[in-house]
């Protein structure tokens, strides 16, 4: 579900788009859960993917990238600048 790669760390989600709200979580089938609002159309889905993980990690909102998947529910995010306990915190 997370792992190293350079500085960063890759983690493995589970895209639940047109949510009623944004939510992070619970951990499924080994992937962390990422609810948005937006709808899977022109990106928008994972840029809030990728918004929404950056502000819970309090980095940068160009700190996380969707490095597999783009068009798939199952991503893999690579996030610059932060720590794996800070991901695993979030995955709890």
């Amino acid at each position: 579900m997370i792992r190293v790669d350079g500085s960063a760390l890759l983690l493995d989600v589970l895209v639940a788009p047109r949510a009623a709200r944004a939510k992070l979580g619970p951990v499924h089938d080994g992937r962390l859960k990422v609810a948005v609002a937006a709808p899977p159309v022109d990106g928008s889905a994972n840029r809030a993917v990728t918004l929404a993980l950056a502000r819970a990690l309090g980095v940068g909102k160009r700190a996380a990238v969707i490095a597999t998947g783009h068009t798939s529910r199952r991503k893999t995010v690579r996030i610059e600048g932060v720590t794996r306990e800070q991901v695993e915190a979030l995955c709890e």
